[in-house]
């Protein structure tokens, strides 16, 4: 890229105003001192490919990509990662010169590298991981899982027909629960992960028995909106170690930035206040 040339980058999804991505790049972008941007865009589903296939011309590098957009993105890119196929999804679009369309899913990095530095002693091979939800964010966090090597996976999701899907594509090591047996997934499970949206400002909270819950387990959850959610408190007030689900934005957010603008930002505590406001 040419030295006059600013380069743009940003978020599409529908909605997209409650975001937190722009904030987390423009503090890299003002940290590292790069001349660029990142804006938020709502974008229908019906003008996606449209929409895309423009913005290489208009000087955009790349763009991330969220709800309800993932799978129809991962459909349009030109090259898919191999992570993003196995997902199927993607959340981090890389536009060419040729203004071909790389795509990638970098939510299992981030969901695995929130773990590593938010429970700096988890192990994923000491025992089985309990995953609540059976979305598009629960199909990164299993395949992450597996890659990982933990040795089972409960699987439990309020539509159960959810659940069987992923066990046929994932394989024998997911073992799917009854929303009524949520509490028997948990039980003993050394990682317990909550992927879907129950606990968000504005949804039911999430409610399962976690009279099961060890002692030693790593409890997290994906929502961040409250920090400490419901789940989170009832499981640290039980003992505990837990991590919030900020962190997995701001490392799923650092290798596309790399991408794009050309360093590696770092994700610590000043990033993290940054992106709280």
């Amino acid at each position: 890229m040419s030295q006059d040339k600013i380069p743009l980058a940003g978020v599409i999804g529908s909605p997209i105003a409650h975001s937190r991505s722009p904030r987390l790049h423009q503090h890299w972008l003002r940290r590292y001192a790069i001349r660029g941007y990142y804006i938020p865009m709502d974008i229908a589903q019906s003008d996606l490919e449209q929409v895309l296939r423009t913005m290489p011309k208009q000087g955009f590098v790349g763009v991330n990509v969220t709800v309800p957009h993932k799978i129809a993105a991962l459909n349009i890119a030109d090259h898919v990662t191999d992570r993003a196929a196995v997902i199927g999804a993607a959340n981090t679009l890389t536009f060419q010169a040729d203004g071909k369309i790389n795509a990638d899913n970098t939510d299992g990095h981030g969901f695995i590298e929130n773990l590593r530095s938010g429970a700096p002693s988890w192990d994923p091979k000491m025992g089985p991981a309990a995953v609540i939800g059976a979305g598009g964010a629960a199909r990164a966090v299993i395949s992450a899982l597996l890659d990982a090597g933990v040795p089972k996976i409960r699987l439990t999701n309020r539509t159960r027909t959810r659940s069987d899907a992923l066990r046929s594509e994932f394989g024998t090591k997911i073992e799917v629960f009854d929303w009524v047996q949520a509490g028997n997934a948990i039980d003993d499970a050394l990682t317990v992960v909550n992927t879907s949206s129950l606990g968000m400002v504005g949804k039911p909270e999430l409610r399962i028995p976690l009279d099961g819950l060890s002692k030693e387990a790593i409890v997290t959850d994906l929502v961040y909106t409250p920090l400490e959610t419901h789940f989170l408190k009832s499981a640290a007030d039980i003992g505990c170690r837990t991590v919030d689900g900020l962190g997995m934005l701001l490392h799923q957010g650092a290798p596309g930035f790399e991408r794009w603008f050309g360093i590696r930002p770092d994700v610590d505590d000043q990033t993290r206040r940054a992106v709280l406001g």
